[in-house]
């Protein structure tokens, strides 16, 4: 797959190295802004991503039957690739955004686009993985981020990045702006409000370099298909300690991997074979 070659340099073009360690450098926590909903699926036992269909069979129903679920194993040498000239990927500096947690996830609230040739989508949330939810070529990674965008008929996009360990204790500043606030959420169905956040190093990175396509599915309830996603070749850099804050809070968070495209859901296989 495709690697950090120089982390050095690419840590500045982030604008510098990253000097956040969220442990130790913060007076307490603040209080929680406000609540929250908390999501009604998990990932652990029966509320889990074996049951997702059994949560709500109607609504979940391509959870266990659909036949191009996300995430996958992204094989290199058969995964198409977008062109960065192809998107504009455009998400707007702001003072401050809604940081919330769903229990099953962190997620920020903010306004972005994503234009293809096809659609302009809006950016409704990002959101965080640990561990990522897609492999590039079996390998798996620490964190994974997901910018989700839908229009204004429902289509819906995804554009995501993967995070590996840096062993030079680089991070990716936008990154360290969001979780700055992440004691301030450690409750599930609690929010508050974020410092300022600057996406021009993150859509810097998303332009120049390669970028996975393929179209799947929202990998948590109800899986609804036919969502196209847009994967950054390259890793984004995290540090231990910022790592291990968010894992911490978030926990385990990832989908299993599904079967190869277009092939029987692995629920079906599985069930099949039972019987």
């Amino acid at each position: 797959m495709v690697r950090i070659t120089n982390i050095a340099v690419f840590a500045a073009s982030f604008s510098a190295a990253s000097a956040s360690c969220l442990s130790g450098t913060r007076l307490a926590a603040r209080a929680a802004d406000g609540t929250v909903a908390i999501s009604t699926f998990n990932y652990t036992g029966e509320g889990g991503p074996l049951n997702w269909y059994g949560l709500n069979t109607t609504t979940n129903s391509a959870c266990s039957k659909g036949k191009n679920q996300s995430p996958i194993d992204i094989v290199t040498q058969s995964i198409k690739y977008a062109s960065a000239s192809s998107l504009n990927f455009s998400v707007p500096a702001v003072p401050s955004a809604k940081f919330e947690n769903l229990g099953t996830n962190v997620e920020v609230v903010i306004n972005g686009s994503l234009v293809t040739s096809n659609f302009t989508y809006q950016l409704a949330q990002f959101h965080f993985h640990t561990p990522s939810e897609h492999r590039i070529n079996e390998e798996y990674f620490p964190m994974e981020a997901h910018f989700v965008y839908e229009t204004s008929a429902g289509n819906i996009a995804v554009v995501a990045f993967v995070f590996q360990l840096s062993q030079f204790g680089f991070s990716t500043p936008l990154f360290d702006s969001v979780f700055a606030h992440l004691d301030d959420i450690a409750t599930p169905g609690t929010f508050t409000e974020t410092g300022p956040l600057d996406f021009t190093g993150l859509i810097k990175h998303f332009n120049t370099h390669g970028i996975y396509y393929y179209s799947g599915s929202l990998t948590t309830p109800p899986c609804s298909e036919n969502v196209a996603w847009y994967i950054s070749t390259e890793p984004l850099p995290l540090n231990v300690q910022t790592y291990n804050a968010v894992k911490k809070v978030v926990k385990f968070n990832a989908r299993y991997t599904q079967n190869t495209l277009g092939r029987d859901n692995l629920l079906e296989v599985s069930a099949a074979e039972l019987q």
